[in-house]
């Protein structure tokens, strides 16, 4: 029970918007795919030399017990070939694993389980602009079996190194095998969505904000631009479409028994549903709401563009009337009133100040001004 009681405590990362849980990619100074490769036996992680290769794993694994646990970040075909070869994985999912940008799924080959997760990382800026890049995605590919478990990785973040050190922590988790370590990935990704859309929750309401300030002249929102709202509105496409797909993967590892996954394991994939439905959730009323966001925003848009073409309109119904006046009187006629009166020329100024002024009076009463 205790095992029970400190599952999640031992799995699920710290929710930082930087990052922070997140480790770099391959080892430097090498030029393998292969991040990490250690066998398990009852919880512990083996000791063996540090340039344990796959194929060495794979025979102490099936000679003496326990599982293998192999990190690759993106290899390459022949790289991925050896390991499929010596693991038996199917030529589909290796040909998923290894060009990547595939959806995230659960497919079921022979004696594997394949899983596709989307990870997804917040990009800190400063100021939200028209070409901000708001997400940041990357995959982790994982091969579940009985005797071991390969993880592919695509993308500049998502390691699993800190997630990794945390299992080994709790050996009497990491003793309930491969699926354990599926649990804790799933429980791990899904934990990096939560981070994310609480992120993007904040620069929605600074868009928001920006749209509906009530201290805007006018009431316009002459200030916020509908580019940078689309650009969000797209990052937040981008985010639902890791999202939504894992759902029913996550909901079939709860609710349909399987053999590769352990039954003390499985009912925990329940909790990880229900997170990844609620994260669902909040991504949709994203879209929706950048959706009236964006509306709005057009609709003021227009609003202003109406109130500027009034004014337009009335300063041209104002320059008329002296314009018409200093027409008239330019005709070279012998005969036009008072046009030999002394005081003819400050008559006529005076009688269009004053109708410009009545005019200008009217439209200012009717808001035109």
């Amino acid at each position: 029970m205790s095992m029970i009681r400190d599952l999640r405590a031992a799995v699920r990362p710290s929710l930082r918007k930087d990052g922070g849980t997140y480790d770099s990619t391959r080892e430097a100074g090498t030029n393998s795919a292969v991040v990490d490769c250690a066998i398990y036996r009852d919880g512990a992680r083996v000791a063996f030399p540090a340039t344990l290769t796959p194929h060495e794993a794979m025979l102490q694994v099936r000679r003496d017990g326990g599982f293998a646990w192999i990190g690759l970040h993106e290899p390459t075909e022949d790289e991925f070939a050896v390991i499929a070869s010596e693991f038996g994985l199917h030529p589909l999912a290796v040909e998923d694993a290894v060009h990547a940008h595939q959806r995230p799924k659960l497919e079921r080959y022979d004696e594997t389980l394949f899983t596709v997760f989307k990870t997804i990382h917040y990009v800190e800026h400063a100021e939200l602009t028209a070409t901000s890049e708001i997400v940041e995605t990357g995959e982790v590919m994982c091969f579940t079996g009985r005797d071991f478990f390969i993880t592919v990785r695509h993308g500049g973040q998502g390691s699993l190194r800190a997630l990794r050190h945390r299992l080994q922590d709790d050996p009497e988790l990491l003793a309930k095998g491969p699926s354990a370590v599926l649990h804790a990935i799933a429980d791990h990704v899904v934990d990096g969505y939560i981070a994310v859309a609480d992120a993007v929750q904040d620069d929605i309401d600074e868009v928001e904000t920006a749209v509906f300030s009530p201290g805007r002249k006018g009431g316009t929102s002459r200030g916020v631009d509908s580019a940078r709202i689309y650009q969000l509105k797209r990052e937040v496409l981008e985010f639902k479409r890791a999202v939504s797909p894992l759902l029913r993967p996550m909901q079939l590892l709860s609710e349909r028994p399987m053999r590769l996954v352990d039954p003390d394991i499985q009912k925990y994939f329940r909790d990880v549903a229900d997170h990844l439905a609620r994260v669902q959730e909040q991504v949709l009323g994203f879209d929706e709401l950048l959706n009236s966001i964006l509306q709005a925003n057009l609709a003021q848009a227009s609003v202003a563009q109406n109130e500027d073409m009034r004014k337009i309109t009335s300063w041209a119904a104002i320059i008329a009337v002296p314009t018409m006046m200093c027409g008239v009187y330019g005709m070279n006629f012998d005969y036009m009133p008072e046009l030999r009166w002394k005081f003819g020329y400050p008559l006529v100024l005076s009688v269009t100040v004053g109708i410009c002024f009545a005019i200008h009076r009217t439209l200012k009463r009717n808001g035109w001004l």
